[in-house]
C-alpha cells in the first residue's frame, strides 16, 4: 500500500490545482471544528436553562434521603409541578403529544391503572386477566385493520410503543429471512420519510437500511422501491401516514411489489391506525393500507395515540402465527427454569394493558368515528387558514398531520414566533418545514381559530423582522444545512446528556 506522501505526490503530478484546493480546505478544518464546538457549548448552556427550570427553586436529590419523606408532602410537590406543566397541552397548544386529554377520561384510566398496579404479564398464571385484555386488544385492532376481510389468521402482540412495535417487526423479518432464506446480510427498503425507529432497528439488528425517495406529494416512489429491492431485501416499508408530512404512501402498489418479489411488507400505521379506518367510514379519501391488501404482512398501530390509551402501549400485527413466532424469545436450558417473552421486555406493567383495554371498550366504534370526525373537520379549517396565507404552503395533501413551509421566509423564525404565542410545534428537515399534528385537544372551541390567527400574526412578525436574533431558528437552520451529520449527532448526544443532569 502506498504511503500518504506517495499518494499526495501522485495527485500533485496529475492535478496540482485539486491538491492545492484540498490542502486549503484541510487547513480550515481545525478552525471550523473549534467554532462548532464553541457554538455547541453555548447552545447546551442555553438548552440546560430551558430543560432544567426547577433547579433554582427545588432541592436536587443526588442521594437517597436519610429518612423517607411524608407521602402527603411528596404528593403536594409533584401535584404542583404537574399543574404547571398541564396548561399548554390541556388548552390545545401542543402538536400531538396528548391525543385525548379530557379530564374524565384521564381519571377513568387512572382508576383502572390503580386497580391493576401490581400486575405483570410475565406471570400469566398469577394474572390471567391481563392475558385476556392483551389478547382482546390485539383481536379488536386486527379486526379494525382489515383482519377479518383478509381471510387470514391475523395475530400479534402488545408492545411499549410505536418504536418497539417497529423494531419487533424488523427483528422478526431478519430472523425469518435468516431461517428460511439463509440471508446473513439483510436489507430493508424504507422511504426517507419513514419513522426514525426504522433507523434504530437497522442499527440495533445489523440490517442495512436502503432509503428510497418520495415524490412531489411526499409519498414513497414505487419505481425507486422496485429498483432498490435485491436478493438480500427482507422487507419493504410504507407509512400510513408518515410522521413528517402526514401522507399515506402508495401501500397498494408497494405491497403488491413486495408480494411479487417474495418479501415482507410492513405498514407503519402507528400514527394513523386508529384514524384512517374511521376516516374511510366518514367518506374521506383514504388509500388502501391494511390487511385487505394481500401483500401487507405486518402492521404497527399505536393504541396510546389515537387509540386514547395511557402512554406505553402499541400493537404489532402479523399475517399468520408462523411469522409472529420469529418475534418470540425463548430460553430452554437456563438454571432459572424455562424463560420466554413475546417482546423485548421481561416484566411489564399489566396496568397499562388493562387501561388500554378499558380505553378501547369504553370508546367503541362510535366513539372513534366521532373523534375522527371532529379531528378531520378541525384539520380542514386549519388547512384552509394556512392556504390563505400567501407566504406559506402545505406539503402534499394531508388529512390531519399538516406540514407547512415557506419559500419567502425562514419557517423556523415563524415557528419561534408561534412558540412565543404559546404553541409547541414540530420543526422538520428536508425540506425545512413545521407541522401540527391535530388531536382532540385542538377540537375544543376556539382553538383552531386561535391557531390560524396566531399563525397570521407570526408571519407578519417575521415579515417585519426577518433577521431577528434568538430562539431556536438558528439551531434548526444549522441542523438542516450542516453537511457533517456526525456533528449533528454529537449535538443530539450532548442534549441527551443534559437530560440526565440533576
Amino acid at each position: 500500500m502506498p504511503s500518504m506522501d506517495q499518494v499526495t505526490d501522485l495527485l500533485t503530478r496529475l492535478n496540482p490545482r485539486l491538491v492545492a484546493r484540498l490542502e486549503k480546505h484541510l487547513r480550515k478544518i481545525p478552525a471550523v471544528r473549534a467554532k462548532i464546538e464553541q457554538d455547541t457549548g453555548d447552545l447546551m448552556q442555553t438548552l440546560e436553562k430551558e430543560l432544567k427550570p426547577y433547579r433554582d427553586e427545588l432541592p436536587r436529590l443526588q442521594h437517597l434521603p436519610a429518612e423517607g419523606q411524608q407521602p402527603e408532602n411528596v404528593l403536594e410537590s409533584m401535584t404542583a409541578l404537574q399543574n404547571r406543566e398541564t396548561d399548554s397541552w390541556r388548552d390545545g397548544f401542543v402538536s400531538g403529544a396528548v391525543y385525548h386529554g379530557d379530564t374524565t377520561h384521564i381519571d377513568f384510566l387512572n382508576q383502572v391503572y390503580a386497580l391493576h398496579s401490581q400486575t405483570n404479564p410475565l406471570h400469566a398464571d398469577v394474572w390471567p386477566s391481563i392475558s385476556k385484555y392483551e389478547a382482546e386488544i390485539v383481536a379488536m385492532t386486527a379486526a379494525m385493520l382489515g383482519g377479518e376481510a383478509s381471510g387470514d389468521d391475523i395475530c400479534g402482540t402488545l408492545s411499549s410503543g410505536g418504536t418497539e412495535s417497529i423494531m419487533l417487526a424488523m427483528k422478526t423479518y431478519r430472523d425469518q429471512a435468516r431461517a428460511e432464506r439463509g440471508i446473513r446480510r439483510p436489507e430493508m427498503v424504507v422511504p426517507v420519510t419513514a419513522h426514525a425507529a426504522f433507523d434504530k432497528a437497522a442499527q440495533y439488528f445489523g440490517i442495512k437500511l436502503v432509503r428510497i425517495p418520495v415524490d412531489q406529494n411526499c409519498r414513497a416512489d414505487v419505481r425507486a422501491a422496485a429498483k432498490a429491492i435485491t436478493r438480500r431485501t427482507i422487507v419493504l416499508v410504507g407509512s400510513a401516514p408518515s410522521f413528517p408530512h402526514g401522507m399515506v404512501d402508495p401501500i397498494a402498489e408497494m405491497s403488491e411489489l413486495a408480494l411479487r418479489r417474495g418479501i415482507g411488507f410492513h405498514t407503519d400505521a402507528c400514527l394513523g391506525g386508529f384514524v384512517l379506518p374511521w376516516a374511510e367510514d366518514l367518506g374521506y379519501p383514504v388509500p388502501a393500507f391494511d390487511f385487505r391488501l394481500p401483500g401487507v404482512t405486518s402492521i404497527s398501530a399505536d393504541t396510546h395515540k389515537y387509540g386514547y390509551a395511557a402512554k406505553g402501549t402499541s400493537v404489532i400485527l402479523y399475517r399468520g402465527p408462523e411469522l409472529r413466532r420469529y418475534q418470540y424469545f425463548t430460553v430452554t436450558d437456563w438454571p432459572g427454569g424455562l424463560y420466554f417473552s413475546p417482546s423485548f421486555a421481561g416484566s411489564r406493567p399489566g396496568a397499562l394493558s388493562a387501561a388500554c383495554w378499558a380505553a378501547m371498550v369504553t370508546t367503541g366504534q362510535a366513539g372513534y368515528r366521532e373523534a375522527t370526525r371532529h379531528i378531520l373537520e378541525t384539520a380542514d379549517t386549519i388547512k384552509a387558514g394556512i392556504r390563505a396565507i400567501p407566504e406559506l404552503f402545505i406539503l402534499g395533501d394531508p388529512l390531519w398531520v399538516i406540514a407547512f413551509g415557506s419559500r419567502q421566509m425562514d419557517i423556523y423564525r415563524i415557528m419561534d414566533a408561534m412558540t412565543r404565542r404559546g404553541w409547541s410545534l414540530n420543526g422538520l428537515h428536508r425540506p425545512s418545514c413545521v407541522h401540527l399534528c391535530v388531536t382532540l385537544r385542538h377540537t375544543q372551541p376556539g382553538v383552531r381559530e386561535r391557531f390560524v390567527e396566531d399563525l397570521q400574526a407570526a408571519v407578519e412578525e417575521v415579515r417585519r423582522a426577518p433577521e431577528a436574533e434568538g430562539g431556536m431558528a438558528p439551531v434548526y437552520g444549522m441542523a438542516a444545512t450542516l453537511p457533517l451529520r456526525g456533528v449533528v449527532s454529537n449535538i443530539l448526544k450532548a442534549y441527551m446528556d443534559v437530560l440526565y443532569k440533576t
